[in-house]
């Protein structure tokens, strides 16, 4: 199953027999003082680097986040899609928990963008997924709901069935522009919480066969030395299903083994991006 996103001029193809999307996670004011203080300002002269850095990584998609306390995100989100779709061909996730953002941030964008995101909440639903048909667009499903942010693997299941069936059936969305985080919680909490998300991605890709993304800082924070551990978790993470991740695309160890991985699983042809890669390193 192929999700499909695209800006005018490059489409990016999330699929298990593709390589792994590395969607660049930095374009977010959270946890950066500074940042957040630029956007209040109204001042983007950190995206642009942002977006520099996370292309030269190896970013395949870009998430886009203005979510600085009272900071106008709605005004902010326009003009840091307009602004970064000037300076890269990457396409773009809009990644907001207010819909009045994302209406703004679909509006601003051209091409098919990804939409972060929707939980199985019904008033969520309702509010996002019209959203989501209206301009086309694709959506990361997130299998909580009002009531809990679910441990059990057979809950969050439960809770994809729901995302999926009113996605689908009530709203006319293509099960292809459905892609379901399976919730990655930090190992530092509980040494389990890695293993129910592994399980719960092997069942929703046994049951629905949709792709996935989650984001790979959760699973390590609190913890030292979190980029080891990011880049043990991912690759065992494609091998149950895993096909996309929000990631530190400027990590070279991370994005390293997300590329080891596709090698040995059979998604880089002849070895011809690893090999292109190392030779890039060396130059």
């Amino acid at each position: 199953m192929h999700t499909i996103l695209s800006s005018p001029s490059k489409t990016v193809t999330i699929g298990s027999d593709q390589p792994f999307a590395i969607i660049g996670e930095r374009i977010n004011p959270t946890g950066r003082k500074i940042f957040s203080q630029q956007l209040r300002n109204g001042d983007l002269s950190r995206v642009e680097i942002d977006v520099r850095e996370q292309a030269e990584g190896g970013a395949m998609l870009l998430d886009v986040n203005m979510g600085a306390p009272l900071a106008d995100e709605a005004a902010l989100m326009t003009r840091a899609v307009k602004l970064i779709q000037s300076l890269t061909d990457l396409p773009l996730v809009i990644d907001s928990s207010i819909v009045e953002v994302l209406d703004a941030g679909l509006a601003a964008y051209q091409g098919k963008a990804l939409v972060n995101s929707v939980t199985a909440e019904d008033e969520r639903l309702d509010a996002i997924l019209p959203l989501v048909k209206r301009y086309d667009a694709a959506v990361i499903g997130l299998p909580n709901d009002e009531a809990e942010i679910p441990e059990e693997p057979a809950r969050r299941l439960e809770l994809t069935r729901k995302l999926i069936r009113i996605a689908t059936e009530k709203y006319h969305i293509a099960i292809e522009d459905i892609v379901i985080d399976p919730l990655a919680m930090p190992v530092g909490a509980d040494t389990l919480h890695p293993t129910r998300t592994l399980e719960t991605i092997a069942m929703i890709r046994d049951e629905f066969g949709v792709n996935m993304t989650l984001g790979a800082s959760n699973v390590s924070f609190g913890m030292p030395d979190r980029h080891t551990i990011s880049s043990a978790f991912l690759p065992i993470a494609m091998s149950h299903g895993l096909t996309s991740a929000i990631m530190d695309a400027r990590t070279p160890q991370a994005v390293r083994s997300v590329k080891a991985a596709d090698l040995v699983l059979g998604r880089d042809e002849w070895g011809a991006s690893w090999i292109a890669g190392y030779r890039a390193r060396q130059a």
